[in-house]
């Protein structure tokens, strides 16, 4: 007799089926997964074999087989649950979500009276006592967030890099993915420096300029390229930061928006008047004594990719544009990124715990942290 495997297709629609045939056709099905042949007689002794058994009163197999196979599926299911959960934990699988315990938030009682903590265009400005950067923590690590950090070490600037990098290592986006961008002509000077897991350090060589001040407005120009060819497909945020700063505590997440500028740490208190904007209307950084919002400082600002591809190429394009008409503005790049943001509010305002000058300004009671500082050199030395 021919061999054949059964061509049976029932098993894949019982519902529609009486009892009897949907035994059978699952007693066909399991077997066709095991062996995948059975001959005609071979069959018909089978069912008779079933026949009798369910004659005698004991259980069928079909039932057996049914009743276990709900019973597997649960087991599967749920010891592959725990283990996922455990690896997830141990691994800190950004999906991972934990349950953080904190104080709810009171309405009326504000958790800081002394400083103001929302722009007219209610954007947050940030101040220690206004976040709880566990929540913060907890919703980036979901997202799986990527933070770049670019600074420029260019000719004698390079010394600052180790110090900066180590800091940075200890209170920059800590328990998050950093990529540092190091920009400088002086690629075999950049310091070896020990980092966290998750965190790499890139360097870009760039060309030097005869004058700091041509060094600083070309920033512009070389984070904006970057941006478009390498860190949108890289990093979701990018922090642009100078060199000649440290971190001195905390600085994380809460920082994070679509795009952030920070108070000058010489003008927070100031009056519009006060501000060391470009003034002359010749200049595509000009702003008029009857405008601007805050004045925010060069060293310190950031956001989203593409917000920070935008403002750079703006800044960069008013640059071009001056210096054809022989202008150079009062503060170079930091004059063309306070016009940029008068017309373009910033959605995060930094506090000057972001950007301060202790030699100068010592440590007020407003400042409950300075976060990330400057360091005491000779400008006149570094400089030339």
């Amino acid at each position: 007799m021919q061999v054949r495997q059964s061509d049976d297709r029932s098993a894949v629609g019982p519902i529609r089926m009486g009892a009897k045939s949907h035994a059978s056709s699952w007693k066909s099905f399991w077997f066709q997964q095991g062996t995948g042949s059975y001959t005609h007689n071979e069959n018909r002794g089978r069912e008779k074999d079933r026949g009798d058994l369910c004659r005698s009163g004991r259980p069928k197999c079909n039932f057996l087989h049914l009743g276990i196979l709900p019973f597997v599926v649960f087991v599967l299911v749920f010891f592959g649950y725990l283990f996922l959960s455990f690896r997830s934990q141990n691994l800190g699988h950004p999906g991972a979500v934990t349950r953080n315990v904190y104080l709810q938030p009171r309405v009326l009682k504000p958790t800081r009276e002394d400083v103001l903590v929302l722009t007219p265009w209610l954007a947050p400005i940030i101040w220690e006592g206004t976040f709880n950067i566990d929540i913060l923590n907890e919703q980036f690590r979901i997202r799986n967030t990527t933070i770049g950090l670019t600074v420029f070490a260019i000719k004698k600037y390079v010394v600052f890099l180790k110090r900066f990098l180590e800091t940075a290592e200890q209170h920059f986006m800590v328990g998050h993915k950093v990529i540092y961008y190091v920009f400088t002509d002086h690629p075999a000077d950049v310091p070896q420096v020990i980092l966290g897991a998750g965190r790499q350090l890139v360097v870009l060589t760039v060309r030097n300029y005869t004058r700091w001040q041509d060094v600083s407005m070309h920033r512009m120009e070389m984070i904006s390229y970057f941006s478009e060819q390498r860190f949108l497909r890289e990093v979701d945020y990018l922090v642009c930061a100078d060199v000649d700063m440290k971190f001195s505590d905390h600085v994380g997440v809460e920082i994070l928006s679509t795009f952030f500028g920070t108070l000058h740490p010489g003008f927070y208190s100031k009056s519009r008047e006060a501000f060391t904007y470009e003034r002359r209307p010749q200049s595509q950084a000009y702003i008029p004594w009857d405008k601007g919002d805050f004045y925010y400082g060069g060293a310190f600002f950031g956001g989203s990719v593409l917000e920070v591809y935008h403002t750079t190429k703006a800044c960069h394009e008013a640059m071009v544009e001056d210096k054809a008409n022989g202008i150079e503005p009062v503060w170079h790049d930091e004059s063309y990124l306070n016009k940029y943001l008068l017309y373009h509010k910033p959605t995060k305002v930094l506090s000057p715990e972001y950007l301060w000058d202790q030699h100068m300004l010592g440590w007020p009671p407003i400042m409950k942290k300075l976060r990330y500082v400057a360091v005491y050199k000779d400008h006149q030395a570094i400089r030339n």
